[in-house]
């Protein structure tokens, strides 16, 4: 089959590579119709990981079941599936406790796996034709029967609704309450739209990409520009000098300022000065335990330089960590389902598998108008 391989820092190849086949009796094997290019993969693409060379990349997957293990119950050949980019047992300590991102059998040594991903276990991605999916009767969610024509809309359930509405949940936001959101990249516009959808009252969001502080402002937000304000100063100014309920942070370790230069802690930061007292943050933007190749010093460590005493003087908590897919995703998919969401806004450009480089080179460089890529490998 074909499928999009990792080849050392910004070069990803197609190529032929070997098709999967069912390896355990739970497992089935997936026509993947539909992945996205999701942030989480530059990381891989720029080089800033321990990826190896050869690794079928893609964490957002979504297909028909093309065959099936013999000890697999629930799930038919001929379902349409999405699979959340988590791979769980559903049976260890964290799993039946719903912490499917945390899952101790998935990965020996590790807690967590996933597909396509650097030190995420052994599992290949599902940026290619064909995909193996482990433990399929817990991991995969069957789609209703208007699957096949809303491909874009449930893809998003593999990852990055989910992701962005566990940002959210970790802040703990209420109906009635306002959120500042830093990043507008695809998780931070996804946090946005699962604000909206839970009754925010006021939902800022803080970015400087023109096209996706458009996008933040079409689904109901108020859109901040730190090129042009003081993203504090104007989230204070928005609220009357108190700050918002809650916040999230959607951008992770390769924070950047205006000038281009990474600086890992200023959105954590800015976020703390950006929450009123006794308010609460959801961090789901990556942090790592260590990247030799930051510019920050403290960064090559899996530091930064967090402003504790003010979080602590603010009496401020603080949740963070991967999204569990399998908590948020069968609902997410009646809102779906019922009409009553419609992630695909987001979707810049749906390409074919042999466009993917390219695409990865767009998105890499956040081009004006490359928000969120889907690719069709059937097509």
């Amino acid at each position: 089959m074909k499928g999009l391989v990792y080849n050392g820092p910004r070069d990803v190849r197609v190529i032929e590579v070997p098709d999967p086949k069912i390896e355990k009796e739970t497992d089935v094997l997936v026509r993947i119709t539909a992945t996205n290019i999701c942030g989480s993969d530059l990381h891989m693409y720029e080089g800033r990981t321990s990826v190896e060379t050869g690794k079928v990349l893609g964490h957002e997957n979504l297909g028909q079941v093309i065959a099936v293990g013999k000890a697999v119950e629930r799930v038919k050949t001929g379902d349409w599936v999405c699979l959340p980019f988590n791979i769980a047992c559903g049976v260890c300590r964290n799993c039946e406790r719903g912490m499917t991102h945390a899952c101790l059998n998935a990965n020996p040594g590790s807690a967590g796996a996933a597909y396509g991903y650097a030190e995420m276990g052994p599992y290949q991605g599902g940026q290619a034709e064909l995909l193996r999916v482990p433990y399929a009767d817990f991991n995969c969610l069957v789609l209703p029967p208007d699957a096949e024509e809303k491909q874009n809309d449930y893809v998003m359930l593999a990852d990055i609704w989910p992701t962005g509405w566990h940002a959210t949940e970790l802040a703990g936001l209420q109906a009635g309450e306002s959120v500042v959101i830093y990043g507008a990249g695809p998780v931070g516009l996804f946090a946005a739209y699962s604000a909206r959808i839970k009754g925010a009252s006021q939902i800022m969001v803080v970015d400087r990409h023109p096209d996706r502080l458009r996008l933040a402002e079409k689904i109901g937000a108020v859109p901040i520009d730190d090129r042009r304000d003081d993203p504090v100063e104007a989230v204070m100014k928005l609220t009357r000098g108190e700050g918002a309920d809650k916040g999230c942070e959607c951008v992770g370790w390769q924070c950047h300022d205006a000038d281009g230069h990474e600086v890992p802690n200023e959105t954590m930061n800015r976020l703390v000065r950006s929450v009123r007292p006794a308010g609460a943050l959801g961090v789901v933007g990556v942090f790592v335990p260590q990247d030799p190749k930051a510019e920050d010093p403290l960064m090559k460590e899996g530091r930064i330089a967090f402003d504790f005493g003010l979080f602590f003087h603010k009496s401020l908590r603080l949740g963070s960590g991967q999204a569990p897919v399998k908590a948020y995703n069968r609902s997410l998919c009646r809102l779906i389902a019922a009409g009553r969401a419609q992630p695909s806004f987001l979707v810049s450009h749906e390409l074919p598998l042999s466009q993917a480089p390219e695409a990865y080179g767009h998105f890499d460089a956040r081009h004006d108008g490359w928000t969120k890529v889907v690719l069709k490998p059937a097509a």
